[in-house]
């Protein structure tokens, strides 16, 4: 859940009124610029969105004396307008102040333009407000290939993304994978806060990748593109042997990804297999060069 008060730290907003309603809910990650409505237009009246107020609105509400304005304040500043955001510092009617008080809506100013606080605060509700999902496995960053690495637990995903972040490829998540779907094709992996840039390998227990590869062994972030899955080898079980057939697909939050399986058995070199699937089937059934890391 996403309040007003989160968005006020994330932004340095100063509150000008409306304390009582920090703790609202943000559900919405489209803006409002009022205008119309102000003018008299209200068949589209959206209160569920954060409306914001720059020198077109606050021009028109200039131009109407005290009763009026308060008129048209009052039929746009509904109780359900989660907040109201007031740009590049401009004063504000009086009116503002006092509806804000009475329907417990947070105002809150910026020294930012509309342009600049609809590009930043617009990113910010989209990841943050985005559907979103916990996926047991290991994301790292491959030749620049967003890899997630699921499998059983005690299958070896930790040992891989191990040898790999050694080779120079990047750390993003381990254990669990907060998964966000940002937009209708692509997702976006993270880790949860409390292990991030740590990995849990048995019999070493929890290393800080950052203390031992360094600060560029891991990314914050990372676009899933393309899926690992170990499993145990069996020795009845048909695999591909000729490398010919494509990979299959897995839907995570509507969306498909590219999956291929790579059976584990002693002997095996996971992190050369898994390099190798990368760059097999990303060139070529999705046509996307990828280069070796960058190696000191």
């Amino acid at each position: 859940m996403l309040t007003v008060n989160q968005l006020v730290e994330k932004f340095n907003f100063e509150v000008l009124a409306g304390h009582v309603g920090l703790d609202k809910e943000i559900t919405e990650y489209s803006l409002k610029r009022p205008s119309a409505e102000l003018a008299g237009y209200l068949e589209h009246l959206t209160p569920q969105r954060i409306q914001v107020y720059g020198r077109t609105e606050l021009g028109l509400l200039q131009q109407f004396d005290d009763s009026v304005r308060r008129s048209k304040l009052s039929q746009v500043m509904l109780s359900e307008v989660p907040c109201v955001i007031i740009t590049r510092g401009l004063t504000i009617p009086l009116e503002f102040i006092e509806l804000a008080s009475e329907r417990k809506i947070p105002l809150l100013t910026t020294p930012r333009s509309s342009t600049q606080l609809f590009y930043l605060l617009i990113r910010y509700l989209i990841n943050q407000l985005a559907p979103s999902t916990n996926v047991q496995g290991v994301l790292v960053d491959v030749y620049g290939v967003g890899l997630m690495i699921t499998g059983e637990r005690g299958i070896g995903k930790s040992e891989a993304a191990l040898e790999l972040i050694k080779r120079g490829h990047l750390l993003v998540a381990a254990d669990v994978v907060k998964v966000r779907r940002v937009d209708e094709e692509r997702l976006l992996g993270t880790a949860p806060k409390r292990i991030r840039n740590q990995l849990e390998v048995r019999g070493l227990g929890i290393l800080d990748v950052t203390t031992l590869f360094g600060a560029g062994s891991v990314r914050e972030e990372k676009v899933i593109n393309f899926i690992v899955h170990l499993e145990e080898w069996q020795q009845d079980k048909d695999y591909d042997r000729i490398g010919l057939e494509p990979p299959k697909t897995r839907q995570i939050l509507g969306i498909s990804v590219p999956e291929i399986l790579i059976p584990v058995r002693p002997g095996r070199n996971l992190a050369t297999l898994i390099e190798v699937a990368v760059i097999q089937n990303w060139n070529h059934n999705f046509r996307v060069h990828v280069s070796p890391p960058l190696r000191d």
